[in-house]
């Protein structure tokens, strides 16, 4: 029974176990003989109380708390044997090394929004090492740098430079929740991506636990390893325990807008003039593009989509209005449209703007936001040649005939075309016009919602082949997807790595298993789409 449980021989982990186990069940052994290793391995009396097994009275709620995707919280969602919540180093440096000794996976969980939830769901008995206590920000306005640690939020790190500082910022993602440990090891960006860079262009330091056990800086690690968790996925070489970042310029007053267009209301001219715009223009300037079909209000009961242009200017209004008169006449923005605010509230804004505009307070970017979730779905494309007008009229004609998925359109160019496509993992650099976020959410619990909609975006996905990127076909990691390939790590690991990680890595590929096999060789830390080590 042991050995089919742990999927290794009882007689080994007796080496570890006191006989006195037997009569345990495999769940309740195993956690006590964890924990035993756990207080053998390090002198902090209290290290029992950061380890929850399955009959912990606090085990749901310390799992539910950072599941963001609701189609992993149901009954049959397989769960941990035992969560993990370090409080400090010493304590992941321990649990690496115990979970080495009783052979059992380890899931890396920071903010749980894994778009696939392989952060704290496995087939086989796991453990997640939830990073959620490791949230330390030390920010230094002087040196213009921060200190981050992987369980900190989005919102947290923005909060914590705005409380030091009305004119610095961080180009990182547009939600608050997001842990720093997935979202940067990652490659994530937001609204000054073109102006800055990705979050891991603006890191100039890390802390990682290696499989050894080992805390290790960006000295002791080498730039090999340092390189290859600054977009290549950190949970594939150790746990990442903490980034030391960059800080960048933002003025006194930036400026959002958000204008709206329907097909009745050229919005089909509309997008080809913004391909032509968006990732050419001023590189102070973001403008994200939302495509939604929708009911339409000209034509009841009809069916149409509508386009949202979304936008960050690192400048005031007038400048931009006048920016965009000039080339973007199809947009017809009017000052009126515009809203000049501090930078931190632009953040508020782009999160919710409907909370903003009811008086959110920056200090809600402290606000977790335990425990909820709907259903997801997301898939990533990339475009490098301009999406015709006839092409988008049968776009949409499919999303319509869809009727729920839609897409995000981030414009690159900027910052994006000025980095080398090997100077980090994250390869999509020059020659991206933008890249496309297939995005849908649901409520509907029911197993034949979850199909309908993953059907939707896998047709969708399907359709749009011939409008983007292929030999290969790129995809963002953080928008991960297992839809495009999953590592089995049996003898064929290494060509089933290549299928997802060429999407995902381009060229870097081979880089990143070349270094996996160095720090990692017995690949200890894996999940479905992790780099895997050379043959």
């Amino acid at each position: 029974m042991a050995k089919s449980y742990f999927s290794i021989p009882f007689f080994l982990l007796s080496v570890f176990f006191s006989s006195s186990f037997a009569a345990q069940t495999p769940t309740q052994s195993l956690y006590t003989s964890f924990l035993q290793c756990l207080t053998q391995n390090n002198t902090d009396s209290t290290i029992s109380n950061i380890v929850f097994s399955q009959t912990n009275s606090s085990f749901s709620t310390v799992l539910q708390d950072y599941i963001r995707n609701a189609r992993f919280n149901t009954t049959s969602t397989s769960k941990p044997l035992i969560i993990v919540t370090p409080k400090n180093p010493s304590h992941v440096q321990s649990t690496v090394i115990c979970a080495k000794n009783v052979n059992i996976q380890i899931k890396i969980r920071s903010g749980g929004h894994d778009y696939e939830g392989i952060s704290y769901v496995n087939k086989s008995p796991f453990i997640i090492l939830d990073m959620f206590n490791l949230r330390t920000i030390n920010v230094d306005i002087e040196n213009e740098v921060a200190y981050i640690q992987a369980g900190s939020t989005l919102g947290e790190v923005y909060y914590r430079i705005y409380e030091k500082s009305k004119v610095h910022g961080f180009p990182a993602g547009v939600c608050p929740t997001v842990g720093v440990g997935g979202h940067l090891s990652g490659g994530g960006y937001g609204t000054m991506l073109r102006k800055y860079g990705l979050s891991v262009d603006n890191v100039i330091d890390a802390e990682i636990v290696d499989v050894k056990g080992r805390l290790l800086n960006r000295k002791s690690m080498g730039e090999d390893l340092f390189w290859a968790i600054r977009g290549g996925g950190g949970a594939s070489f150790g746990v990442v325990l903490s980034y030391t970042i960059k800080l960048v310029a933002v003025p006194e007053t930036v400026t959002v807008f958000r204008i709206e267009k329907t097909l009745d209301q050229n919005a089909t001219d509309l997008v080809v003039q913004w391909q032509q715009v968006a990732p050419t223009t001023d590189d102070r300037l973001f403008m994200r593009l939302l495509l939604q079909p929708i009911t339409s209000k000209v034509v009841k009961g009809t069916k149409t989509v509508r386009a949202s242009v979304v936008a960050l200017f690192l400048g005031g209004a007038e400048e931009v209005v006048g920016i965009l008169e000039k080339e973007f006449p199809l947009l017809g923005l009017k000052k009126a449209d515009c809203i000049e605010l501090s930078w931190i509230n632009s953040v508020l804004w782009y999160n919710d703007a409907d909370a903003f505009n009811n008086g959110a307070k920056p200090e809600s970017l402290l606000d977790r936001n335990l425990n909820s979730a709907s259903f997801g779905k997301r898939k990533s494309d990339y475009v490098q040649k301009p999406i015709s007008r006839d092409g988008l009229e049968l776009i949409w004609k499919k999303m319509i005939e869809l009727g729920k998925v839609g897409f995000v359109f981030n414009p690159y160019g900027g910052k994006m075309n000025e980095i080398p496509a090997d100077a980090t993992p994250f390869p999509h650099r020059a020659g991206n016009l933008f890249k496309i976020q297939f995005s849908v959410n649901w409520d509907d619990p029911s197993a034949n919602a979850t199909t309908n909609y993953l059907n939707q975006a896998k047709t969708l996905y399907s359709f749009m082949t011939p409008y983007v990127s292929n030999n290969p076909r790129s995809a963002y990691l953080n928008y991960r997807d297992l839809d495009i390939g999953i590592n089995s790590f049996g003898k064929n690991s290494y060509q089933e790595g290549q299928v997802y990680a060429t999407k995902y890595f381009n060229n870097n590929f081979d880089r990143l298993v070349k270094i996996k096999t160095v720090v990692d060789p017995k690949n200890f830390f894996r999940n479905e789409q992790s780099i895997p080590v050379h043959p």
